[in-house]
Formats: C-alpha cells, sequence, structure tokens
C-alpha cells in the first residue's frame, strides 16, 4: 500500500486556503500519514490477514498501532527498523534525519520472533476482543538492548522509574515494517472526542484558526493549569486540550473521572467557540525531556502551531530537573521541531497577589504560596476533605471527591 496524505495534506490544503483562513501547522516530514485503508482495498487486506500467522498485541501496542495508523506519529508509517532505533537513541533523528526522540517499535515473544522471517507479513490483533484489524509487512527483525535504550531515552536505568521497569519487562526482540488497517483501532469511550489528525484539522480550518496551541495532560486541571492555558488563549486563536487516555500509572486519576473534570470546567469557565476537546490515544511513557519533544511532535501532527511546557513536563519522581524539559526544547533547532513551544514558569496561586501567578510576576515568598503536590491532593481527596478553591474549581474538587468515595466503598 502506497502511504496516502489524507485530506489534510498541505499541497492541497495552502491550495484550497486562498483567500481564507491559513492551514493549520504542516505535519512532522510534510504529510500527513494515512494506513487505514477503506473499501475494496480494505476488504482486500482483511481477506489477506486470515490467511497470516497472527500476533495479539498489547494495549500500548495497541496504541501505537492506531497514532501510526491515523498519523499521529507522522512520518512513521510502521514500527520502527534498526537503523532508525539506532539513530533515535543515538541523536533523537530518524536516519532521513528528521527530528524524532522516541523509538516505537513493536516487540515480540522470542517464539513468535524465532519463526517469522523478513520479506513476510503478519496479522495485527488488538487487545478489544482479540480483533484483528491489520497487518504489518516484516521488513526486518532484530534484538534491541533495552539498558542502552532506558539509558538514552529516560537517562536511568533504574526500574523505579515506570518506563523504565515497562521497558525492562517488554521483550528484547523486536519485529519491524510498515502497517496498513483495514478498520480502525476499537473503542466504547470518549466517541465524541475520539478525533484523528485529519479532523482536528478540519475543525481548526472550520472555526478560522490559524495558530492553535496544545495542552497536554495526564492530570484533571487545577487553577494553575488553568492560568497557563487562559495566557495562552490571550495570543492564539484557539486551544486543543489534549488529555492522554492511554495507559498511565496506577496511582494517576482514570481518564473517565479526568474527562468530566475537563468537561465542566470547559462548559463553566472557557469560552466554547475558542477550545476543542480531543483525546490523545496515547499512553505515558514518563520519558521527561524526551517526552515533552514528542509530545509536541505529535500535536505538530494533529494541526498544532504552539504547544505548552510548564514545569517538570512528562516527569516522575526525583528523575529529572523542573525544567529539563523546556532545556531540551529551546535547544533543539526551530525549524526541526515545527512547532512554537510556549515556556512557563512554576506557577502558584499567591494569596497577596489573590490570583495564579509565577516567579516571573510574583514577588512575595514561599509562605504566600498555595502549591500542593499530586501526593497531598490525593491524601485530601481519599480523607473526604476538600480541596482549596485556590488550588481547584469547586466543581472539578466535587467530582474527584466523588471518584475517591466510590472507589473506597468498592475496596
Amino acid at each position: 500500500m502506497k502511504n496516502k496524505a489524507s485530506k489534510s495534506d498541505p499541497r492541497k490544503t495552502r491550495k484550497a486556503s486562498r483567500g481564507g483562513p491559513k492551514p493549520p501547522g504542516t505535519p512532522h516530514g510534510g504529510l500527513l500519514v494515512q494506513r487505514l485503508v477503506t473499501g475494496r482495498e480494505a476488504e482486500s487486506v482483511r481477506r489477506h490477514s486470515g490467511r497470516l500467522p497472527s500476533l495479539l498485541l498489547n494495549p500500548r501496542q495497541a496504541s501505537d498501532l492506531e497514532l501510526i495508523s491515523c498519523g499521529g506519529f507522522s512520518p512513521l508509517t510502521g514500527f520502527m527498523g534498526e537503523a532508525d532505533y539506532r539513530s533515535v537513541l543515538k541523536q533523537m533523528k530518524i536516519e532521513s534525519g528528521l527530528l524524532w526522540s522516541l523509538p516505537i517499535l513493536l516487540d515480540v515473544p522470542k517464539a513468535f520472533f524465532e519463526k517469522t522471517k523478513p520479506n513476510t507479513a503478519i496479522a495485527l490483533a488488538v487487545p478489544q476482543g482479540a480483533r484483528t484489524i491489520g497487518v504489518m509487512a516484516v521488513r526486518e527483525k532484530f534484538v534491541r538492548n533495552r539498558e542502552a535504550e532506558a539509558a538514552a531515552v529516560f537517562s536511568t536505568t533504574d526500574p523505579a522509574h515506570p518506563g523504565v521497569k515497562a521497558l525492562l519487562d517488554s521483550s528484547e526482540y523486536v519485529l519491524a515494517g510498515p502497517v496498513t488497517l483495514f478498520e480502525p483501532v476499537p473503542h466504547d469511550d470518549f466517541q465524541p472526542q475520539r478525533l484523528a489528525p485529519a479532523q482536528t484539522r478540519e475543525i481548526f480550518r472550520e472555526k478560522g484558526w490559524n495558530t492553535i496551541v496544545a495542552f497536554q495532560t495526564r492530570n484533571p486541571i487545577h487553577r494553575a493549569h488553568e492560568y497557563l492555558q487562559k495566557c495562552a488563549l490571550e495570543v492564539v486563536d484557539g486551544l486543543l486540550l489534549h488529555p492522554i487516555v492511554g495507559e498511565t500509572k496506577s496511582d494517576d486519576v482514570p481518564a473517565e473521572v479526568r474527562m468530566r473534570c475537563y468537561e465542566v470546567l470547559l462548559e463553566k469557565y472557557y469560552p466554547a467557540q475558542r477550545v476543542l476537546l480531543a483525546v490523545n490515544p496515547a499512553y505515558m511513557r514518563y520519558g521527561g525531556p524526551r517526552e515533552a519533544v514528542f509530545h509536541a511532535l505529535v500535536r505538530k501532527n494533529f494541526g498544532c502551531t504552539h504547544f505548552i511546557v510548564g514545569r517538570d513536563h512528562a516527569g516522575v519522581g526525583k528523575f529529572y530537573g523542573p525544567f529539563d524539559a523546556q532545556h531540551l526544547l529551546r535547544s533543539l533547532p526551530p525549524e526541526d521541531l515545527g512547532i512554537q513551544p510556549l515556556y512557563f514558569d512554576a506557577t502558584f496561586y499567591c494569596r497577596i497577589c489573590g490570583n495564579c501567578a509565577s516567579e516571573k510576576t510574583c514577588p512575595h515568598d514561599e509562605s504566600a504560596r498555595l502549591n500542593l503536590s499530586g501526593t497531598r491532593v490525593r491524601q485530601m481527596l481519599a480523607a473526604g476533605e476538600n480541596l482549596p478553591v485556590e488550588f481547584s474549581r469547586p466543581e472539578v474538587a466535587e467530582i474527584l471527591r466523588e471518584a475517591y468515595r466510590a472507589a473506597d466503598a468498592g475496596a
């Protein structure tokens, strides 16, 4: 199958937009990848898949497959081969020289690896009902060094880091090649918000947004987050609130709870005509600086022109400095990144200023600032305590309290 440019092919959108709104940002690499086929081609691939050895993907692999197929991982058309893999680890670029910060690999059991030969194909089944939805043309196979990969990607090999642990628990045996899906990865949740890059781009065009800022989140939005987003909205046309709904740590707030928080917050406190809520099916790697770059590139593919980067982006524990992600992004040539980061200092509520602020705008010391750690917030919710209104909107706090009460009752 040839890689097809979607309706968001920049060559087409430039022509279509003459005299009207400019198109959203160009996809990474220039073209929006589309590996989901339809019609007769889909039926042909479906029939072919029935004659192939089948691999049942785990949830993380299914997440990567979904983002490859819809163009979220443009320019990738499949799972990485060894040359791209080694280049990403060494210099944060795929072999062509295009910026890419994280390996996207398909690891398989040793027995499956040994019996699969290059220049063959395998069927791909997803965990949702063990349903076959596509095929991969196996171009190569190789064995990766998981310890070296952990050191390069996470800057640590400590299994206390959740990303490192997941990597060390996975297989060292890797298959690589382009994928073709004859039906999308199935989901039964968040249907209105499951928008592919071609769809978000079309919505941006319909709204006439020329500049769009993305906000990455895996947590409920508190007042400091709201402050960052609204500061950004002062200088761009629209906000893409783009929470991750794939796998996260067990102590993170579940996606369905977070989504209720986002919805009530947007309904009551944001200008509806300037915000789009869509989910990102990715999972969290907790990769700090490298994952911040990755998050920016993915949002570039969804059509965004700007990306908010705050304190300890994609960090976990004490593995990264609070502004390591910003330092890495600042070091990259703007033309390589192709999306404008908006850097924010640590934000907080200042009782003397009477509003949210940062070191850049607030002269008062720590005693005047309301800062609650994630651990402290979880402790307060578990105890049924009210979160301070300066920290969280009351409607959001109530949703979180109810979720924690329900979890305790079911324990």
